[in-house]
């Protein structure tokens, strides 16, 4: 378990500059201390820490101006890279950055992380030469607006949320949207007004829809990660209703509670996977959706008939 937290104890502290050292100053051989700066001190700091307390990423945020936000510092423990702790600590430095009135935000990057931040809708502001310099740094910007609130992927989400709105139009009369993806996590909300039943509260059929899309995206954009094409059809789900739904409907869905696998595809044959939303009524888990998905590989000339 992970949570991200801002370090404020000794021991806290402590991590979090060790960390920092050990990935971005030893291979360097700079010595302890050199990891540190003047602007430590005004500085929002976030980690991520596992159950037992240890520092597992860590980033800043200081402000250039109160227009603009800097992110540096960014560091992931080399046994715990590709886990999307990058990415939480990203969020969680633009939510910080958002309350406080950043309009922007510029992170300076080397080759080796600039497809990262692109990938969290950072765009290339100024280009490093690093024909001169490899280890020149290139300077990315992002405009903070509710339309890029997306931490991962926002312009892939924007292409999903069209497709629903195009090709599932009752997603739209629902007020379904998608609200974040991290790359593990996909979460997407629904307008409780549009579905109101009798009783004043979420319409049972509008939370299965909620469910079923929230799979289905978190799929979707999952198939794209990984360059495989298929049709995603829903096989069977049940539903486990708990309690209503009173206030602000959204669905959550993780990587982690899926199983099966996408390498049937590689083969040109169907995948098949199980995967899991929780349903809550703002903040309060009210029902559990279990569905049970079929990609469909794109059927050859030569063999039309699927495995």
């Amino acid at each position: 378990m992970y949570q991200v937290i801002t370090p404020k104890t000794d021991a806290e502290l402590a991590a979090y500059f060790h960390l920092r050292w050990r990935v971005l100053r030893e291979p360097f051989q700079r010595p302890l201390g050199s990891e540190q700066d003047e602007y430590d001190q005004v500085s929002e700091h976030r980690m991520v820490v596992n159950d037992a307390g240890d520092a597992i990423a860590i980033g800043r945020l200081h402000f250039n101006s109160p227009e603009e936000g800097q992110i540096r510092y960014m560091a992931s423990a080399p046994e715990y890279r590709g886990e999307g702790h990058g990415i939480a600590i990203i969020y969680a430095l633009e939510q910080e950055a958002r309350r406080q009135g950043a309009q922007h935000i510029v992170i300076n990057s080397r080759d080796n992380t600039l497809g990262f931040y692109q990938k969290c809708g950072y765009e290339l502001a100024e280009e490093g030469d690093t024909v001169k310099n490899p280890m020149a740094e290139h300077q990315l910007r992002k405009t903070l607006t509710d339309i890029n609130r997306i931490i991962y992927r926002p312009n892939w989400c924007a292409e999903l949320q069209a497709t629903w709105q195009d090709d599932i139009p009752i997603s739209d009369a629902m007020g379904i949207r998608i609200h974040q993806y991290t790359g593990r996590t996909f979460e997407a909300r629904a307008q409780l007004n549009r579905n109101i039943n009798v009783h004043g509260t979420m319409f049972a059929g509008s939370i299965y829809s909620l469910a079923t899309l929230t799979c289905w995206g978190l799929l979707h954009l999952q198939l794209r990660e990984r360059q495989l094409p298929g049709s995603i059809v829903l096989a069977d789900a049940s539903m486990q209703y708990q309690r209503p739904v009173t206030d602000e409907p959204r669905a959550v869905a993780q990587l982690s509670d899926v199983t099966g696998d996408l390498s049937a595809l590689q083969q040109q044959r169907n995948a098949r996977l199980t995967m899991k939303a929780q349903v809550y009524s703002n903040d309060k888990a009210v029902a559990e959706f279990t569905g049970r998905f079929a990609v469909l590989a794109p059927r050859s000339k030569k063999d039309p008939e699927s495995s």
